[in-house]
């Protein structure tokens, strides 16, 4: 019986080196894993990408209506020896829940890659759901800039700290939106007192 796995951190964790590294390492001992995203997730477009250069073709991108289940894909993942999948907090839970059949059912190891938390530090459907069935979990990290452990996801508009909006807006697609992470003292300090004075 294979696992369903949470690797998870905030922005600028590695996430998609890791991924990316992951799915090298497979395929060079001749394994065969397919890589997953959500389609909200459009950074990159049919790609994978890394902040710092890297980037790989994804097989699927999931709408939220769909599932790795449906007719479409079964043939895709069958002889796969891992499901690897990016971006997972924008998954559906009823998505997370067919990665876990899959998992035990399918004896086919899932390992998903994404955030905890958005940027109101509440956590997304995806990664709540992934936190409530996943057999293993690692965090991945990254530093504040005051150099403490970030484990917080903070968004700029036009470089100021906010805690309103809407939950997925994708960096890079708007010039005025930025992701930082922030460890517990500076997102409470600079995001959280500011917004609720």
């Amino acid at each position: 019986m294979a696992n369903l796995e949470y690797r998870y951190g905030p922005m600028n964790s590695g996430k998609s080196m890791a991924i990316l590294q992951m799915a090298y390492n497979y395929e060079e001992n001749d394994k065969k894993v397919i890589l997953v995203k959500s389609i909200t997730d459009t950074k990159g477009g049919d790609y994978l990408v890394s902040r710092i250069g890297p980037k790989r073709k994804i097989q699927i991108k999931l709408n939220k209506n769909e599932s790795l289940l449906d007719d479409k894909y079964v043939g895709m993942i069958e002889d796969k020896d891992a499901i690897l999948v990016d971006e997972a907090q924008f998954l559906t839970s009823k998505q997370v829940e067919d990665l876990w059949f899959i998992a035990k059912n399918k004896d086919i190891p899932v390992i998903c890659f994404g955030l905890k938390t958005n940027f109101k530090s509440e956590f997304f459907e995806g990664s709540k759901r992934l936190f409530e069935l996943s057999d293993k979990f690692k965090e991945l990290e990254t530093i504040c800039k005051c150099g403490t452990k970030a484990r917080f996801n903070a968004r700029k508009v036009n470089g100021n700290f906010i805690l309103e909006g809407k939950e997925n807006i994708i960096d890079g697609e708007n010039d005025n939106v930025q992701y930082v992470p922030l460890c517990g003292k500076c997102y409470l300090n600079k995001v959280f007192m500011k917004e609720n004075k």
